[in-house]
Order: C-alpha cells, then sequence, then structure tokens
C-alpha cells in the first residue's frame, strides 16, 4: 500500500469506490492546494511587474493605457483573492468530512462536478435551482 506522501499521480476518483474516501480525499487536497500555489505563483509575478512598470510614460496615451492596464489586473487579482478564500474553505471541508456534499440537500456532489470545479458547494441540481431564483428576482 503507497503511503500519503507516494500519491498516484495518474488517480483519477471514479463512482466505483466509496464517495469521498481517503484517496479522494487526498487528491482534491493536492488538486485545491495546487490551485491556490498557482494563483500565488501569479500574484507575485503580477507584483514584480507592476513594481517594475511604474516608470512615468510622457505620452499621455501611453499613460492612459498602463492605467487600464493596471486596473484589470488589481481587479483580476482581487477576484483570485477571493477565489483563494474559497479554495481555504473546501481544505476546511475536507479536513472537516463535509467535502463534496451539497450545502443545500446533503447529497453527494457528482464527482465529474467536483472536478471541474473543485469548490463546488452544491450539486448541480442545487446549483440550478438557486440560478433560477436568483434570475426570477434579478428580472424584477
Amino acid at each position: 500500500m503507497a503511503s500519503a506522501s507516494m500519491i498516484d499521480e495518474a488517480y483519477q476518483p471514479s463512482d466505483n469506490e466509496p464517495f469521498m474516501n481517503e484517496r479522494q480525499r487526498d487528491y482534491f487536497r493536492r488538486k485545491l492546494l495546487q490551485w491556490k500555489d498557482e494563483i500565488l505563483r501569479k500574484a507575485r509575478e503580477t507584483i514584480a511587474t507592476l513594481q517594475n512598470e511604474n516608470e512615468n510614460h510622457p505620452d499621455i496615451a501611453d499613460r492612459a493605457s498602463s492605467e487600464s492596464d493596471r486596473a484589470i489586473e488589481l481587479r483580476a487579482r482581487d477576484r483570485q483573492r477571493k477565489l483563494i478564500s474559497k479554495i481555504d474553505a473546501a481544505l476546511a471541508r475536507i479536513e472537516d468530512g463535509t467535502y463534496g456534499y451539497c450545502e443545500e440537500t446533503g447529497e453527494p456532489i457528482a464527482l465529474k462536478r467536483l472536478d471541474a470545479r473543485p469548490i463546488a458547494t452544491l450539486s448541480v441540481e442545487a446549483q440550478e435551482r438557486h440560478e433560477r431564483r436568483e434570475k426570477v428576482y434579478r428580472d424584477d
């Protein structure tokens, strides 16, 4: 039996095994941590880029373009920061045993959905109901 440090990189969670067994939890924990590390790496690159691009553009159009690019990049980083808190919440759910279960129904969330969106807290059906309710209230 492989130890926790020797995780099978080719492993894919399957419906043919117990839901959220140790192997699946390890898979999703690793996936979430890698995603978080990638976001943090890109954030460090953005900071370095913004610090290096601190030059003063003599041309007003160049300056405006640079400021616009900077604002777009900072908005993207803010979205990523919010995503990190969702990743951290998903990691906490793995630890407390609630990861992979729909917050609304308590039913397991499909493995394919979790693989595509590891921070998902609702099953596809519950998410669709939520979006329909949101659309009804938004259209008023």
